[in-house]
């Protein structure tokens, strides 16, 4: 008996499909330095160095965590992709970067072309929202190592910031502003403790509808992630934003003190945040303290900007002019504890 590549599980042809689908999705993407087109070995993006005196590279990669498993109960596709840009994107704006380009792996038991297709639709929808490319990527068949109905997604972002303007934290001082952005949701975080909440502690269905959400839980927990460029980036440019923070695995008590110097606090009034409900209520199914629920997820708050005391009430004024959403958090001040939360 002559076997195939077919008969071993993985389809040539459904991979040809696949490519066929997603050619004009990902064209969309496209922007100025982009050089080359779908079905190459490699991408190719050309840098307009001469826009910069010292460019420097900034590059990030990620998944999306078990919030995949919410998309594969729900057989819902097309948004998981976009939370995949925006956890690579989001964070390489944290170093005062503009996104370039975005490439993509997605690796499945079974390739079906029309379910890695919406998977690509999402992922491209976030690369127009973040500003970035999408100028390649890998699509793996590996039947026997994941099962037939599930994959795995990763995404590489890559962009460029002068060297001057790199944001790290080792400019913030005691007087700075803490300005906070607003999240859509949950995001892509915290994903394994809210699933024990919502799945084995709570006992409900995914199309379980939950008034107070005014939606079904998996409907809440699959809102994509917010991609924060259009927020973000015209103030990076504009103004000296000394610090800036995602808020991801670990909430406010991991992420916020990976930038702020020794011998000072950023004090963080949680008062003014305008929290989700769905935050109030995985903390009430889950009996979740408050400090733990602050050290998970973001609770409202997905970006974080450290801006100078000075430069703070112009900011503030171009984010109301662009009708962005923001929250005063506080200040930073001297103390021992890097981020203080009351």
């Amino acid at each position: 008996m002559k076997l195939t590549y077919k008969e071993a599980g993985v389809d040539k042809e459904a991979g040809y499909k696949e490519v066929q689908l997603i050619k004009d999705m990902l064209k969309k993407t496209y922007k100025e330095g982009v050089l080359s087109d779908i079905g190459g070995f490699s991408g190719l993006f050309q840098l307009d160095a001469k826009s910069y005196k010292e460019p420097v590279l900034v590059s990030g990669t990620d998944g999306v965590g078990t919030k995949l498993k919410i998309a594969f109960m729900m057989d819902k596709h097309n948004t998981i992709g976009e939370d995949c840009v925006a956890m690579c994107v989001n964070d390489i704006l944290c170093q005062g970067a503009k996104p370039l380009f975005f490439l993509d792996y997605i690796a499945t038991g079974k390739l079906i072309p029309e379910k890695m297709a919406a998977i690509v639709e999402g992922i491209a929808n976030g690369c127009i929202k973040g500003e970035a490319a999408l100028i390649g990527g890998e699509t793996a068949e590996m039947p026997g190592f994941y099962k037939e109905d599930e994959y795995d997604l990763a995404g590489f972002c890559v962009g460029v910031v002068e060297r001057e303007k790199i944001i790290d934290g080792s400019k913030v001082e005691e007087g700075d502003v803490i300005i906070g952005l607003p999240s859509s949701g949950v995001h892509s975080n915290g994903y394994s403790l809210v699933r024990k909440i919502v799945f084995d502690k709570m006992k409900f269905e995914v199309d379980e509808f939950i008034p107070e959400l005014d939606n079904t839980i998996g409907e809440e927990l699959l809102k994509p992630t917010r991609i924060y460029t259009k927020a973000a980036l015209p103030l990076i440019e504009k103004f000296n934003i000394k610090g800036i923070v995602h808020i991801t695995g670990g909430g406010f008590y991991e992420n916020i003190p990976r930038i702020v110097p020794d011998k000072l606090t950023a004090n963080i009034d949680i008062s003014k945040i305008n929290t989700p409900e769905i935050f109030h209520l995985l903390a009430k199914w889950g009996n979740i303290s408050e400090k733990e629920m602050y050290s998970t997820f973001n609770m409202g708050i997905g970006m974080v900007l450290i801006v100078d005391k000075d430069e703070a009430e112009e900011i503030i004024d171009q984010l109301k002019e662009k009708n962005e959403e923001f929250t005063l958090l506080g200040r930073i001040e001297k103390g021992e504890e890097k981020v203080s939360i009351w």
